[in-house]
């Protein structure tokens, strides 16, 4: 029974929600965050951190797989990779509508535009557009191999999520604590992936 659950896609979009539910209670209440800000303003650093660290999640499977591979718990959390994915890009929406709302006018948001912090968070939200559209078994079917020459997009994805994280706040610390594991694992894996394809010595 405990394993039916457990592979359950409802328990696994119901884990992935949870972070949510303060912020949907936050909303509805109008609750006020610190300084008397509005709720759309203090649940935009959460939405965009939640929506990070999906997509670091989704990122690192495959280098802990190297690394553990005999690991029963990454195996599993491998076969549903894509719903790591998609909650990134569920939390990005949410931080993006929630980003319009707080500015309140095309004018406000047109003038923010430009501002290193901001455009590479738009570009990374359109990037994540169609790999959250194509995240299912159809999409896999249909493209072929074009559908992970897609996916490998996720990788400019996270680094303008990195530089958006840091010239928002204007704060290295807890981005890097964020991306700098990631960033290890990727070199691992790029580092294990070229042994594997360099020939051996005679």
């Amino acid at each position: 029974m405990f394993r039916k659950i457990l592979n359950s896609p409802y328990f696994i979009w119901a884990l992935l929600a949870l972070p949510s539910v303060p912020m949907v209670l936050a909303l509805t209440n109008d609750a006020a965050g610190p300084g008397g800000k509005p709720a759309t303003e203090f649940l935009l650093h959460p939405t965009g951190e939640f929506s990070a660290r999906f997509l670091i999640i989704c990122m690192i499977l495959t280098p802990m797989r190297m690394l553990f591979p005999a690991s029963g718990f990454w195996r599993w959390m491998m076969k549903r990779r894509r719903y790591f994915g998609v909650a990134a890009f569920a939390y990005a929406a949410v931080h993006t509508v929630l980003y319009l709302v707080d500015l309140g006018s095309l004018q406000a948001i047109m003038g923010d535009a430009l501002k290193l912090g901001i455009w590479t968070g738009w570009l990374a939200f359109f990037i994540f557009v169609p790999l959250a559209a194509t995240s299912n078994n159809l999409s896999v079917r249909r493209m072929g191999p074009a559908w992970k020459r897609l996916q490998r997009w996720v990788y400019p994805a996270a680094v303008l999520t990195l530089a958006h994280w840091i010239f928002v706040h204007n704060n290295l610390g807890p981005a890097l604590v964020h991306f700098l594991p990631l960033a290890g694992l990727e070199t691992y894996r790029i580092y294990r992936n070229m042994k594997r394809h360099t020939p051996a010595a005679a």
